[in-house]
């Protein structure tokens, strides 16, 4: 057992204490010091928040207490799951109702194995019991919306049984009615408001407002200087299409309340314990439910027949929208930002299409947008949940969250509030005609994801969001458009996966949308190259497969050469866009791009007589194939066998020509040993920079040896007895001996191109000694310490 470490009793001291404090800070880098203050600001407003819940609670007046003791009871609400979003939010209305109006402050709920618990002084049957003999109704209406009971044409039955009602329950509502249609009359309106007159309404309706009907409107509007905006977990203001959420709420409530007295009728108790413990009834309605319970709206395929009435549990309709009221106080708040309704909402961010595994491309358009409703597996207040959606926040660096892949980027980052262990996300999309309904998409479990990281590389020079308009633009092709959203959902696999194929998909489609924006003047203009990616894009994206080595060994090609404007590089991207040789910017005179849509056997061919032309120009013949990496003799097999994806190595190729190499790598050489074909031995040599043979001692200094164009043609036409025979002669006239008396046979007639597509593929400096070693008949075995050991 190892000693203790001495205790430093200086620091126990105030003095010494103090002085560690500090010491500590000095040492925290900028972001720690940030991460750390934002986290103190969010404390300091949860604090706030709890603190004036508490006050407020404690000038109301007393209510009747349920608890039979000081013991908690847990009850599993098994109704109350995180699908669909109806039931997600009867569980914030149950934790709401009980803490408010039960005289359960302390209450406390979280999510297991999804189902919601609820941890209380009541037991069940009390529970059920608060709700039918003294749960009190927030008081939800929207007069500023047809069909809300306020007007002429509007179904008026539930707004004057509730106005007209002297059950104390009701109290409330009876007050927010007579507010509602005193605005009415004082605006003289005899039909909704529409347009200007509607925001001067919704502006005198909550100058007006108090209590419990204020926080009701700040959840279904934000109020802007210049027009209303609706948070869409709420529909358009508390309404979805013609479906007046306020008016169907009071309908049901009359539905189980006496509004003379207020007592329940013969089925509350029934569909309440349905409703909240999945108990099995009979009762269900045919009434709408609107976007919160797409299975249960009805509708084509709904039932048995072709086609299905809607069936709902009344208690669902009214507990949902109690549990909606819980997400207002941040969308007040947000607007001194500037931003949108949609974004200043709890959790609310736009829609992201291309992250949506099923959704077409359209509904970027038809999407309200998402929201991303928290679980937690922790007991949380009801005080504590209305500060988590008070403050609603995903932080991605320094800002906050705008779309569906910032928020899953900013929870791979834990950049989300602590205690939360997942996200179910949901996507208000229009189906079924023109209406919406709240899709769930995704549960998004909140863990760190180092992964995530690599997509702050594509957000610099906002070559991203660059993308991202053109993908949105009517007038964009449509093949950039689909890759584009082909990339966006590939972005946020990366967000939630740690393998290294789902890297290479990024790195596959960041080359294919840069080749495609660089076919077309029009496009080059709202977008940029990729910029310069890291090189953990290239570790994390290596596989070992074949198709992967090959790639990089492409993509490392750098043709370095002294030119009037000083020395430069030449690597594969201005082969395969038209981009200046530093990858920067565009260059759209450039006679580089030789890389089509062709076959990968036809690209090399083209790529090495352009490469070979330009070396020419700028006096570096012997270096038209050097490249920093090389491929394994074992790939090249794979190659030639026509065992790889030729596709694969293409768009791979792209997309790690992009990345930043590291100076310091040299891919290590195998131990397995590849007995090469002898045509591909014999040219070889031909295919490989003067550089590299001269450091395995096989070139003299004061000798060189040039790629003939002829051998390059001959290949490319098949002719490959031809460019066998050429290679002889030049090895010969080199001073190399050779095997035999003439050239080894070549390969079965058609595997001219793929082996002059092999030959152009950089190899390892060991796998190009080995192949040396084949082809010098002086050299029998290869020198030990060549040979490498497993």
């Amino acid at each position: 057992m190892s000693e203790r470490e001495p205790i430093d009793w200086s620091k126990t001291t105030f003095d010494g204490s103090r002085r560690e404090q500090l010491r500590r800070l000095r040492a925290l880098s900028l972001r720690e010091r940030l991460e750390a203050l934002d986290r103190l600001t969010a404390h300091a407003e949860r604090t706030r928040e709890v603190a004036s819940r508490t006050a407020s609670q404690q000038v109301r007046e007393p209510q009747p207490s349920y608890s039979s003791g000081h013991s908690r009871n847990e009850i599993v609400l098994h109704g109350c799951t995180p699908t669909p979003l109806a039931s997600y939010l009867k569980a914030l209305a149950v934790l709401r109702l009980v803490a408010e109006q039960a005289g359960d402050p302390d209450a406390t709920g979280f999510w297991r194995n999804d189902v919601f618990v609820l941890r209380t002084k009541l037991n069940q049957d009390k529970l059920i019991q608060f709700f039918l003999n003294d749960y009190q109704p927030t008081p939800l209406v929207a007069p500023w919306n047809g069909g809300s009971g306020f007007y002429p044409k509007d179904n008026r039955k539930a707004v004057d049984a509730i106005a007209q009602s002297q059950a104390g329950r009701f109290a409330s509502y009876r007050e927010a009615i007579t507010l509602a249609r005193g605005v009415v009359s004082t605006s003289s309106l005899t039909e909704s408001p529409k347009d200007e007159d509607k925001h001067a309404f919704l502006l005198t309706l909550r100058n007006q407002a108090t209590g419990e009907l204020l926080r009701w409107t700040d959840a279904a509007v934000v109020l802007s200087d210049d027009s209303p905006r609706y948070p869409p977990l709420l529909g358009t203001g508390g309404n979805d299409g013609r479906l007046d959420f306020t008016n169907n709420f009071m309908q049901r409530l009359i539905e189980f309340f006496d509004t003379a007295t207020g007592t329940p009728k013969v089925t509350a108790d029934e569909l309440l314990r349905a409703s909240l413990l999945n108990a099995a009834t009979a009762s269900l309605s045919n009434n709408a439910i609107g976007q919160f319970a797409p299975g249960a709206a009805g509708g084509p395929n709904a039932s048995a027949g072709f086609e299905g009435d809607s069936r709902i549990n009344p208690w669902d309709f009214i507990l949902m929208l109690e549990g909606a009221v819980l997400l207002a106080a941040s969308a007040v708040r947000r607007l001194e930002s500037g931003e949108s309704a949609a974004l200043s909402a709890p959790f609310t961010v736009r829609s992201r299409a291309g992250t949506i595994g099923n959704a077409a491309a359209i509904d970027d358009d038809d999407a309200r947008g998402e929201i991303w409703m928290p679980l937690w597996d922790r007991p949380f207040t009801a005080a504590e949940l209305s500060a988590l959606f008070a403050e609603g926040r995903a932080a991605l660096g320094y800002r906050a969250a705008q779309d569906g892949l910032d928020f899953a980027r900013a929870v791979a980052r834990l950049g989300v509030d602590r205690g939360i262990k997942a996200f179910q996300r949901y996507g208000f999309l229009m189906r079924s005609g023109k209406a919406f309904l709240a899709m769930p998409l995704a549960r998004v479990a909140v863990h760190r994801n180092p992964q995530a990281d690599l997509i702050d590389d594509l957000d610099r020079n906002g070559w991203l969001s660059s993308v991202q308009r053109l993908a949105r633009d009517d007038n964009a092709p449509q093949a950039l458009r689909a890759l584009a959203w082909q990339l966006d959902a590939a972005l946020f696999a990366l967000t939630q996966r740690q393998d290294r194929l789902t890297v290479q998909r990024v790195l596959r489609l960041i080359g294919r949308i840069e080749a495609q924006a660089g076919r077309s003047p029009k496009l080059m203009e709202p977008t940029r190259p990729v910029p310069a990616l890291s090189w953990l894009w290239w570790q994390r994206s290596d596989d070992g497969s074949a198709e992967f080595r090959i790639a990089a060994a492409l993509a490392g090609l750098s043709l370095r050469a002294s030119a009037e404007e000083g020395p430069i590089t030449l690597g594969l991207r201005p082969h395969l866009a038209p981009l200046a040789l530093d990858g920067k910017s565009w260059n759209r005179d450039s006679r580089l791009v030789c890389w089509s849509g062709g076959p990968l056997e036809r690209n090399l061919a083209q790529l090495l007589h352009r490469r070979r032309l330009e070396a020419i120009r700028l006096g570096a013949e012997g270096e038209v194939l050097r490249s920093a990496i090389g491929a394994r003799l074992e790939d090249i097999e794979s190659f030639l066998a026509l065992a790889t994806d030729d596709d694969r190595i293409a768009e791979l190729a792209h997309g790690l020509a992009c990345v930043e190499r590291d100076p310091d790598f040299e891919a290590p050489t195998p131990s397995v040993r590849v007995a090469m074909p002898p045509a591909y031995v014999l040219l070889k040599p031909f295919f490989t920079s003067e550089a590299m043979l001269r450091r395995l001692d096989w070139l003299p200094p004061d000798k060189s040896q040039r790629l003939p164009a002829e051998m390059a043609a001959r290949l490319a036409t098949d002719d490959v007895a031809a460019a066998l025979r050429l290679a002889w002669q030049r090895l010969r006239a080199l001073g190399k001996k050779l095997p035999g008396r003439t050239p080894p046979e070549p390969p079965r007639r058609g595997d001219g191109p793929r082996l002059l597509a092999a030959l152009a593929i950089p190899l390892t400096f060991g796998e190009m000694r080995r192949v040396l070693n084949q082809l010098d008949l002086e050299s029998e075995e290869e020198p030990e310490s060549d040979v490498e050991t497993a």
